[in-house]
């Protein structure tokens, strides 16, 4: 069941046979009892691929669940004989992911050593089980899932730009003039072509910008603001460090972009696991202290 799980995520027995550190003979044989034992074809071969068929990918799917199950079994036993140990993956957005969990991953390991943290650093909404991750650190509503969900608070953030480049174009006063000024877009974040801000009196201002330079990155963002290269909005947590020494300010304090949710995302059949317990219970103390990150 191993192996045919490899094969339908790589498509290629060969990769796997390597992968498995077997023949691919081995693999063959393997793949060959399985769809004898279940009665029917799982997968189609071709010279160049291996795909699933319609059997197949439900098979697959549940395939995942119940070798997720007999892991998950072996390590409760493990973990009610001695310290916790081995592996959590943890996938996280990526800008946030290098500014600061990955210090507060080195905190974890160090009150842990024996527990090893697999870190994914990616803004795509990935399929958690597919992927084998065990917990995901999430920025942005999410849709409805299957997951257990742990709401960790909201990221405030704030418009911000450069001193030298507020002293050229002068500093906005109200909203409307954000318009005439270069924004550093977002370029995969949807409704990047206006900013939306909120007044202390709770009015809304939709404002139209563009800009030169777009960016599919967060910490690409946070170099084009501290080059000058426009303003825009950003978490605190990205550039509070560039505010505290100067090299950017925040523009039209009075106005504020919404907050955006912070979620924690754990797969059900990893939630009991004493190591992804203990990692979930330090990222929700720890994430709370971040910069911006506030109660919802």
């Amino acid at each position: 069941m191993r192996t045919f799980v490899r094969v339908a995520e790589r498509g290629n027995l060969s990769m796997v046979a390597r992968e498995l550190g077997v023949g691919q003979s081995t693999v063959t044989r393997h793949l060959n009892e399985l769809e004898e034992a279940v009665g029917v074809p799982l997968l189609s071969r071709t010279t160049r691929r291996v795909t699933l068929t319609d059997e197949g990918s439900r098979y697959y799917a549940n395939c995942l669940q119940i070798l997720r199950l007999v892991e998950q079994a072996a390590e409760e036993a493990r973990d009610a004989r001695q310290a916790p140990a081995g592996a959590v993956r943890l996938s996280c957005t990526a800008a946030l992911g290098v500014m600061h969990i990955t210090r507060i991953i080195f905190d974890f390991q160090d009150k842990h050593p024996d527990i090893r943290v697999d870190l994914n650093l990616t803004d795509e909404r990935i399929d958690l089980v597919r992927e084998g991750i065990d917990v995901a650190l999430r920025l942005g509503p999410l849709a409805d899932s299957s997951m257990k969900l742990h709401a960790l608070g909201e990221s405030h953030r704030l418009l911000v730009g450069a001193p030298a480049y507020l002293s050229v174009q002068g500093r906005p006063e109200r909203p409307a003039d954000l318009s005439r000024y270069e924004t550093v877009v977002m370029s995969n974040v949807a409704g990047s072509d206006q900013i939306l801000l909120s007044s202390p009196n709770g009015t809304n201002h939709a404002i139209p910008v563009s800009g030169k330079l777009r960016v599919d990155h967060g910490l690409a963002a946070r170099e084009a603001f501290a080059a000058g290269r426009g303003i825009g909005p950003t978490h605190l947590w990205l550039v509070h460090d560039l505010l505290d020494n100067g090299q950017l300010e925040v523009v039209l304090g009075d106005y504020r972009p919404s907050p955006v949710p912070v979620s924690l995302l754990i797969v059900p059949e990893r939630a009991a696991i004493a190591r992804v317990r203990l990692l979930v219970d330090f990222l929700v103390a720890e994430v709370s202290k971040l910069p911006g990150i506030r109660p919802s």
